[in-house]
């Protein structure tokens, strides 16, 4: 599984690189938007925080294609090296998949609800492709059978193309897709924090502690005894 960060807030940014096995990060419009600050800087912030050799996915804003293809090039001048452009795959979107990809810009595309939309964005030359796990379940839908349909999809028909799982709201989400196929998932900070998270790992370690230090001392380390 490849781990991305789903957010635009440094801060969060950097103590999750510090901690986690993450790949890279992933923004929208929307993430943008809530950080108020030129994109720009925004953009040369998380490059910053994450260092060169990580994935930056960001997202284009256009509703037409050619503008789309530029915004793409655009994004990709500022970012540098690791930068995957997110494409929705709408008609005009997709028809810019095809041209960014041609290009040699890794495509994402977003904002996929449906396993036909997956395979589509697939063929027209997406690297990763972003289904919605937990929009779908809001509407009745089923997220996991969704990214289950498209790993399907994608192995019967020898596609390159990867699923970046998005849109979660809980940590068995994240596991049933991992179950279901998913090569990825991004996720926001406090999702990707829980999934270490457990009381009996906790009691675990405080055991530990507790016995260690009922005979070495309290705050004593393997530094200090040997």
């Amino acid at each position: 599984m490849i781990y991305f960060l789903d957010t635009a807030d440094v801060k969060a940014i950097a103590r999750c690189v510090d901690l986690y096995p993450v790949a890279g990060v992933t923004t929208n419009p929307s993430l943008i938007a809530r950080e108020n600050r030129p994109l720009g800087d925004i953009l040369k912030d998380i490059r910053d925080t994450i260092g060169p050799d990580k994935m930056i996915h960001a997202q284009v804003l256009s509703p037409d294609a050619d503008i789309m293809v530029d915004e793409a090039q655009r994004l990709r001048d500022r970012v540098g090296e690791g930068f995957h452009v997110k494409v929705p795959v709408t008609a005009q979107g997709m028809k810019a998949i095809s041209k960014i990809s041609s290009l040699g810009i890794p495509v994402t595309a977003t904002a996929i609800v449906t396993a036909e939309q997956a395979l589509m964005a697939a063929v027209a030359g997406a690297s990763y492709t972003a289904p919605y796990v937990n929009r779908l379940d809001n509407i009745c839908g089923d997220g996991i059978r969704v990214v289950s349909e498209i790993a399907h999809l994608f192995k019967t028909h020898q596609l390159d193309a990867l699923l970046l799982t998005a849109s979660f709201k809980n940590v068995q989400q994240i596991h049933d897709v991992a179950m279901a196929g998913a090569h990825s998932a991004t996720l926001p900070p406090d999702l990707l924090e829980l999934l270490i998270v457990h009381p009996l790992t906790d009691s675990g370690v405080s055991g530990f502690v507790s016995d260690w230090e009922g005979v070495y001392g309290k705050g004593a380390t393997i530094l200090d005894l040997i």
